[in-house]
């Protein structure tokens, strides 16, 4: 999988160690989906400031958040461009943007009694899982979602 990782703190927040995280999860998670290897993915680590700016313009909320997710790619469009089945296993598929709080990795670590990367990889996970057309909007989904998501943070080897 191609991932890009953008760091715009401005600061260093995020660790090599945090990056190095971010990437190896995001591989496994992918493989634990079975995405094709030209799957790509960009991750944006931001300060609370940036993400409550992207928070009110996509979203509406003038409050930071933990996770966005901007999915680039959407099963409801109703006009596929139809390619040959060569062709179309070739082309790369992007799935979208994830952005996080760095800061609220930390906040919700120490809130929740846990370590900063097991925060820090829940919510990548959360946020890729959102990508790949998971909500949580129906107790059904929710359920199906967070399993998955725990099964991947588990077999990761950043438990509860």
């Amino acid at each position: 999988m191609d991932i890009e990782i953008y760091d715009q703190t401005g600061d260093q927040a995020v660790s090599q160690d945090q990056l190095q995280l971010a990437h190896d999860i995001l591989e496994y998670a992918a493989k634990c989906l079975e995405l094709k290897d030209n799957t790509e993915v960009s991750l944006t680590f931001v300060h609370n400031p940036q993400i409550r700016a992207l928070n009110a313009q996509y979203r509406g909320v003038d409050r930071a958040t933990d996770v966005l997710s901007f999915a680039l790619e959407d099963d409801s469009d109703d006009s596929p461009i139809l390619l040959d089945p060569e062709l179309a296993a070739q082309i790369p598929e992007n799935l979208g943007d994830l952005f996080i709080s760095i800061d609220k990795v930390g906040e919700q670590a120490k809130f929740l009694g846990h370590s900063n990367d097991r925060e820090l990889g829940f919510l990548i996970v959360h946020g890729f899982l959102h990508l790949n057309g998971y909500d949580h909007e129906e107790k059904a989904d929710e359920e199906k979602m967070f399993k998955l998501q725990e099964e991947i943070l588990n077999g990761y080897g950043l438990p509860r």
